[in-house]
């Protein structure tokens, strides 16, 4: 691993999400859709995956990594003075 971060590779798939199946994703999220359903009405638009559907551990991750950008500490602490 340290070998091939050193050379300039990286570990792991290529990404499969785009911001249109995040948002999708939180639509159906919103509207108290499972995971697994989530999952299989979205679908991959590029690369090697292309129209297959995102494993639920994919949304998941997503969803997880959206609400941290969410909930950093600079944007609570705006939405705590403009309320």
């Amino acid at each position: 691993m340290t070998r091939c971060r050193a050379q300039g590779g990286t570990i792991g798939g290529a990404g499969v999400t785009d911001e249109s199946m995040l948002s999708m994703a939180l639509h159906l999220r919103d509207q108290e859709t499972s995971l697994r359903d989530i999952a299989t009405r979205l679908v991959i638009t590029t690369g090697k995956k292309k129209g297959r559907h995102p494993s639920p551990a994919t949304v998941m991750r997503m969803l997880r990594e959206h609400d941290g950008r969410e909930t950093t500490p600079a944007a609570a602490w705006a939405f705590a003075r403009t309320a």
